[in-house]
């Protein structure tokens, strides 16, 4: 029941923060200790179903509140593949939050190892390679269901080739708990 009651708080206060943006006044509760440690978060917009904003942070770095509230400003206003939300499209909006693990180090020693360790629908992945650096979410895995499929498209967003792989790659993996609005966003 915690984990439903953190999920509708963090869900409350990305919305809250997306519509203080667009001048909308809203109404701040007392703030759960809970929000104040350290978390990472992503804040995924959508309208019918198709992405319209999603940034977020890889690493526990400031207090959760001020990373939900963060993220869902820039997923809304700072995404360089969408314009701005405006006010109208708010209420067309929904609004997802995952909030993610540690992440851990996979060891391999080629391609084919590394893909072997994927679990899809279960990891987040961050690929590195120099200063190229992408992730997906574990959600991806619903749209890329194979691990190569997966790996390659992280590659592509990562400024890499389909095909590269170097032995300097590094790739680590995290989980993450999400809650996302129902359409009339009540939370679910």
């Amino acid at each position: 029941m915690a984990e439903i009651e953190h999920g509708k708080t963090l869900l409350t206060q990305a919305r809250q923060a997306i519509a203080s943006q667009l001048g909308q006044t809203t109404s701040m509760a007392e703030t759960p200790l809970w929000l104040l440690e350290p978390g990472a978060t992503f804040v995924t917009l959508t309208q019918q179903g198709q992405l319209r904003g999603c940034i977020g942070s890889l690493e526990a770095y400031r207090p959760l509140l001020e990373d939900v509230r963060h993220n869902a400003i820039a997923a809304a206003f700072h995404d360089p593949r969408f314009a701005p939300l405006i006010f109208e499209e708010l209420a067309l909006t929904q609004v997802e939050v995952s909030l993610l693990s540690a992440h851990e180090a996979l060891n391999f020693a080629s391609e084919e190892e590394a893909l072997a360790q994927l679990r899809p629908g279960i990891d987040g992945v961050i690929l590195q390679y120099g200063h190229h650096r992408s992730t997906f979410l574990p959600q991806v895995w619903e749209q890329l269901p194979a691990p190569a499929q997966f790996m390659a498209h992280l590659k592509r967003k990562a400024g890499l080739s389909e095909q590269f792989w170097a032995d300097a790659v590094k790739l680590s993996r995290y989980t993450v708990s999400k809650w996302k609005e129902k359409n009339d966003h009540a939370n679910e």
